[in-house]
């Protein structure tokens, strides 16, 4: 199986994560910045990734919001370092990670980098999942109309 990253993208920190096989795990969490594309990119280089999952954070009924043009942007910026990027949509993935968390009996308030890194692992893992045929899961940033 390829390798893959998971990215949730947020305003303060970006959680990431990678498959090993059907495994999603969460491996690092960084602090949003002018820089995020790449070092995401150099984490990416470093792993032989093949493809890059970004969260897209739609609003509940599914239209795009202020974090969904963020995150857009994020990975715009991705692609430009010569990744090949897909969006996931990703509606409450961070509330996901945190009832696990929640139910590991961890305090979640001082497990927010975790978290983030948690809710890449459950996009990647929704991303691989829905792969068909050797096809990628998701949306190119051509196919997201902002």
């Amino acid at each position: 199986m390829t390798t893959r990253l998971g990215i949730d993208a947020g305003d303060a920190r970006i959680g990431v994560a990678i498959n090993q096989g059907s495994l999603c795990l969460p491996i690092e969490t960084l602090q949003t910045s002018e820089n995020s594309a790449k070092e995401i990119s150099h984490i990416a280089t470093s792993r032989a990734v093949e493809a890059v999952y970004v969260g897209l954070p739609l609003s509940l009924s599914g239209g795009l919001t202020l974090s969904s043009h963020k995150a857009i942007s994020l990975a715009k910026r991705i692609q430009e370092q010569g990744l090949t990027v897909r969006m996931i949509d990703e509606r409450l993935t961070t509330k996901s990670a945190q009832a696990r968390f929640h139910q590991a009996g961890k305090n979640t308030k001082k497990s927010k980098g975790q978290i983030d890194s948690a809710a890449a692992a459950i996009i990647l893992e929704f991303a691989i999942a829905s792969e068909k045929d050797g096809n990628l899961a998701g949306k190119t940033l051509e196919e997201i109309h902002e």
